[in-house]
């Protein structure tokens, strides 16, 4: 039996250097069989015990764009209540990390520092979910605590990942999770599972500017520590 060729290193590093979070997108819908080969490939990850904790509602078309409604009008009441806690606080190279990101973005758009009326605006484009036609709402049971946030956090690496090598643009958000009350009532999600984030995916638009800057990554020395 001839083993399968696996990538190089090299080709590997070059999918995770294309990979970026996408914030604009084309209207086009995605055919369904390539959204499958996506979650097929991503559902390789690896979990506690095999436990594959993850599971995805996945919106298209009307069902996205009554999604994105709910989501704009959820803003305006701030009703905002995550099934799990979002972080107090970023602190020391967090902060730093979060702030260039932020300001990264506002300079492709324009938004000048200051401008408390075009930064909330961008903000306002995550519930929008950018234009994507496609939205995957993320899930795990209650009961599995943080590990099985853990093993869904490598669920939406790989489905990432999977994605890009599909030429399909996507972005992980945090901040749809927020809203999780509305996701369990919209989409029928049982309130045994926790909501941890949205996938906004589709085609990215190249011509818009929220999609000319990337980020950058830490040294090796900022975050490994080798013990010989």
């Amino acid at each position: 039996m001839t083993a399968p060729q696996l990538p190089s290193l090299a080709e590997l590093q070059s999918l995770f250097t294309a990979r970026h979070s996408c914030r604009a997108f084309l209207p086009d819908q995605l055919p369904r069989e390539v959204i499958e080969d996506i979650l097929t490939c991503a559902q390789k990850v690896p979990s506690w015990c095999n436990a594959q904790p993850w599971k995805l509602t996945i919106t298209s078309g009307k069902e996205t764009d009554r999604l994105r409604q709910a989501l704009m009008q959820a803003v305006q009441s701030d009703s905002h209540s995550p099934d799990l806690a979002f972080p107090t606080s970023y602190e020391n190279e967090y902060q730093t990390r979060r702030r260039k990101c932020g300001w990264a973005l506002y300079k492709a758009v324009g938004v000048e520092k200051g401008d408390r009326a075009a930064s909330e605006r961008q903000m306002m484009e995550n519930f929008s979910l950018f234009g994507a036609p496609h939205c995957a709402i993320l899930s795990t049971p209650a009961e599995l605590g943080g590990y099985g946030a853990m093993d869904c956090g490598g669920f939406v690496a790989g489905f990432t990942l999977a994605a890009q090598a599909a030429g399909v643009a996507n972005i992980p958000q945090a901040a749809v999770a927020s809203y999780a009350p509305l996701l369990h009532e919209l989409l029928e999600i049982p309130q045994d599972r926790h909501i941890l984030c949205a996938i906004s995916f589709g085609y990215g638009n190249p011509d818009h500017p929220a999609n000319s800057f990337r980020t950058n990554r830490a040294p090796l020395s900022e975050f490994a520590a080798f013990r010989d």
